[in-house]
């Protein structure tokens, strides 16, 4: 399973990805940072990898469609600090062992996982 971590995601989350077994590249290491929304979204789907961020504008599926996306996952933390992200980011992991967000979206809460299929 292929992931591309948003800039808006600490870079750990890529190194606990790999270490699960799974390919993380960042939005960071390709030189991407501060590009738009649209342009991250089109460089996901190219390569055909899972889109993983914090960045809300994904969860809308009119600019978003799911379908048209190898998955979109989006993280939702009560507070944005790096420990508890990377909480939702273990969560994740073991999400992903049972299912593939192929042309879904979803959203990581600390208390569930919700799955938006289009």
């Amino acid at each position: 399973m292929k992931l591309k971590i948003d800039e808006n995601l600490p870079a750990d989350c890529a190194v606990i990805l790999r270490d699960a077994g799974l390919e993380a590249d960042t939005v960071f290491d390709e030189r991407l940072v501060g590009a738009d929304d649209s342009v991250i979204a089109s460089r996901s789907r190219a390569e055909d990898r899972i889109l993983a961020t914090l960045d809300l504008d994904f969860s809308n599926i009119r600019a978003y469609p799911p379908s048209q996306h190898a998955g979109i996952i989006v993280l939702r933390p009560k507070r944005q600090d790096k420990r508890i992200v990377l909480m939702l980011m273990g969560r994740l992991i073991l999400a992903l062992a049972h299912r593939a967000p192929t042309g879904e979206l979803w959203i990581v809460e600390a208390n569930r996982i919700r799955f938006r299929v289009q």
